[in-house]
């Protein structure tokens, strides 16, 4: 398969974990269409997107090979930032330490970074009833998580060492939902540094811009 042949359908709204994907396919040159999904409204429960992924979460990844007509449906953010790295030989290393870092930042975000700025959001304000406890122990997750990083971006330019990779789509998807959660960028400066580096790019910039027009036109 190659970029010619490849249909890229991407379900997804303005979400911490859906603009990765617009922004790893913009990085890697791929043309795609997206497709909204309103999560205020309910329709990540549709059936017509749990047939697409049962688990009612955004973003999915259809792929869909017109001569063949294979199709590919991806969901998980983090592995469809993987399969499109691999697919392209591109944004993650080939193998040894390196490729290892990229999926130690990967499991980190998914085991620490995300739950911890994603509950913090919801106790603080989604959450039905007040509760400070729950408030107060994801928000002070969601700083520790973010000092770590501060200080492993005080020895490297990037979350996963000097090279650019999926590890720091990954993170920045959050940072750039950070309010959301209660996180300010002002105490940590290395993070800072590397958060408007990698905003700054021009296909960051196409991602956010293409994401933001299609939630502005439902």
């Amino acid at each position: 398969m190659n970029k010619e042949t490849v249909v890229i359908e991407i379900y997804a709204y303005a979400t911490p974990n859906s603009i990765k994907v617009p922004i790893a396919l913009e990085e890697l040159g791929l043309d795609y269409v997206l497709h909204p999904i309103n999560v205020k409204q309910g329709e990540q429960k549709h059936e017509s997107f749990l047939s697409l992924n049962p688990n009612g979460k955004v973003p999915v990844l259809v792929d869909v090979h017109p001569a063949t007509g294979e199709r590919l449906v991806l969901s998980e953010s983090a592995a469809i930032l993987v399969y499109l790295a691999e697919r392209e030989g591109q944004l993650l290393p080939a193998a040894g330490e390196e490729r290892a870092r990229v999926f130690e930042q990967l499991f980190f975000h998914a085991s620490a970074v995300s739950p911890s700025f994603g509950n913090a959001g919801f106790f603080a304000r989604l959450a039905a009833e007040p509760q400070p406890l729950a408030q107060q122990r994801f928000l002070g997750e969601a700083l520790r998580v973010s000092a770590l990083l501060d200080a492993q971006l005080a020895e490297r330019s990037f979350v996963a060492g000097d090279d650019y990779s999926i590890a720091d789509i990954a993170h920045f998807g959050w940072f750039w939902r950070r309010d959301f959660s209660g996180v300010a960028l002002d105490a940590y400066p290395n993070l800072s540094r590397w958060y408007a580096q990698v905003e700054q790019r021009p296909a960051v910039q196409r991602a956010i811009a293409r994401l933001n027009a299609l939630v502005a036109s439902i």
